[in-house]
């Protein structure tokens, strides 16, 4: 059963999930903000309006679901699996430093969120990294967002949906998917290359390579996503759309289109109903039990459109199969790179 920081390990060999954490109560909501913006100050009207998302749907279960997740590939796999969130408890941080404490020294790292970005996975790995220094060997899983049992995952829970609104509206549905946007600037500008590091540290801090100065491939991966799941359930290209949602209100663009307008779109062509699946997300939170089930749910209504969401992945057993494969290419890696510190480690999805 995986418990966060509370998790003892059996072993020397671990897994370590990583996800974006959500705040425990109503109160705690402006310390978490803080977190998700790195200190920087928060507005007061943005802070009102999240405490408001957050009250109308009670709490976000966000937090349970990764435990639940991790519990269940620990049971696939008969490993320790520990969770770590980047802006609440339990902290990457307090995690790390407690897999040290149960003798863990070697772990394979991956982020629940499947779509590369070198600036918000970055974050999650260097948090990793930074607090393991040289006690532990890492494997980090930098994206995985065309691996078949994830697709196979999330066309699992959009084909029945389709094929109930087919029933019920005689007419084929459209599918908009959607990922999480991100600001204009992470994309935009490729980061400078780092400075050359001694072969032996640069295979525990650096490895796998970050592609330094090449464009951040965020958008391409979230499409890629939506594309395989397109395919994988017999849609050609006429009929799914893809947006990105959930643009944020701290200044500055965000990259889009949005999902507002995408819709508004739609809606002017003579589009009466919509599925929208979000790809980008692997468990229900704020974005999706706010922003899909409220929000843009009665965006649609006011342009007479209705729209409707496939359940989330949360406890899916094909998940836990990604996961559990992951998990084994990860720990392959590991153990190639143990039996010989001199070779040349080699890159997560070869």
């Amino acid at each position: 059963m995986a418990e966060g920081a509370a998790r003892t390990a059996t072993g020397k060999t671990a897994i370590l999930l990583l996800a974006h954490g959500t705040p425990e109560t109503l109160d705690d909501i402006p310390a978490y903000l803080r977190n998700v913006v790195s200190g920087r100050p928060m507005p007061d009207h943005v802070v009102a309006e999240i405490r408001h998302r957050y009250s109308l749907i009670g709490k976000s279960p966000l937090t349970e679901l990764t435990m639940l997740q991790g519990q269940l590939l620990s049971e696939k796999l008969g490993l320790p699996v520990y969770v770590g969130m980047r802006n609440w408890k339990p902290y990457i941080a307090d995690v790390v430093r407690q897999m040290r404490t149960d003798g863990v020294t070697a772990a394979a790292v991956i982020c629940l969120a499947p779509q590369n970005s070198r600036t918000s996975v970055g974050l999650y790995r260097r948090a990793v990294f930074a607090e393991a220094g040289g006690a532990l060997d890492l494997d980090f899983v930098e994206g995985w967002a065309d691996h078949p049992q994830l697709v196979k995952a999330f066309a699992e829970r959009l084909v029945p949906l389709r094929q109930q609104l087919a029933q019920e509206t005689g007419a084929t549905v459209p599918v908009l998917f959607t990922a999480h946007s991100v600001p204009c600037r992470t994309i935009q500008t490729p980061q400078a290359p780092t400075s050359p590091t001694a072969p032996a540290e640069r295979d525990k801090i650096l490895w796998p390579p970050n592609n330094a100065g090449l464009p951040d491939p965020y958008p391409v991966d979230a499409k890629t996503t939506a594309r395989l799941v397109a395919e994988q359930a017999g849609m050609d290209e006429s009929q799914w759309f893809f947006a990105f949602q959930s643009q944020g209100q701290s200044g500055g663009p965000w990259i889009g289109p949005t999902v507002e307008d995408t819709l508004t779109s739609l809606s002017s062509q003579g589009c009466k109903a919509i599925i929208l699946q979000t790809i980008g997300f692997l468990c229900d939170h704020v974005e999706i039990l706010y922003d899909i089930d409220i929000s843009f749910r009665q965006f649609a209504a006011g342009l007479g459109m209705r729209l409707e969401r496939t359940e989330s992945l949360n406890g899916s057993p094909i998940l836990t199969e990604a996961l559990a494969d992951l998990s084994a290419q990860s720990l392959g890696r590991l153990a190639l790179r143990l039996a010989d510190p001199q070779a040349q480690p080699v890159p997560a999805g070869s």
